[in-house]
């Protein structure tokens, strides 16, 4: 499936298109979990450019880009936690978050980490139990004045190709 979308890493003169993507899948995608206020709030995040270009240029960020249109974007930091998967929401459902999730977990597994980790929005919690990832504990995150919900999940990785399993002895 991810054969069908284009990956590729983040580059600053990307941070523009990908924050208007941001803001528009928190707006259109996320509207029966979070309330109007909450949304404003969470897309605020993005707001300082040059804050936005450095949180997703300091994690490893693919960009999926097709005939010059963004179709979603994700960041892995620390190599084991997504930190954030976006999708536009005109490709919402059409593999484009399920590629970017398996070339992060990918990635992270090849640099040798055991689990992944995401703090999943209340819209997100499906696609990810999906992927096999099970929640660990609620959190209320404060943006503005607003409080939003979201639940950090965790999957395990298959063992890392790079360590052989032990004999028994």
């Amino acid at each position: 499936m991810s054969d069908e979308y284009p990956l590729r890493p983040f580059l600053p003169a990307d941070a523009m298109a990908l924050r208007d993507l941001f803001a528009q899948s928190i707006d259109e995608l996320t509207v029966d979990d979070y309330d109007e206020d909450q949304r404003i709030a969470w897309a605020a995040s993005a707001e300082d450019a040059a804050e936005f270009r450095s949180r997703l240029g300091q994690a490893l960020t693919l960009v999926v880009q097709l005939d010059g249109e963004y179709l979603g974007f994700g960041s892995l930091k620390d190599n084991k936690t997504i930190d954030m998967l976006y999708v536009h929401p005109d490709y919402a459902g059409e593999g484009v978050g399920t590629a970017l999730a398996e070339a992060l977990e990918k990635i992270a597994r090849a640099r040798g980490a055991e689990a992944v980790t995401v703090d999943a929005s209340d819209t997100a919690v499906p696609f990810f139990e999906r992927r096999g990832y099970v929640a660990t504990q609620r959190n209320s995150v404060p943006r503005d004045d607003q409080w939003l919900s979201n639940t950090t999940m965790i999957k395990r990785l298959a063992e890392s190709p790079t360590k052989k399993p032990s004999k028994p002895s």
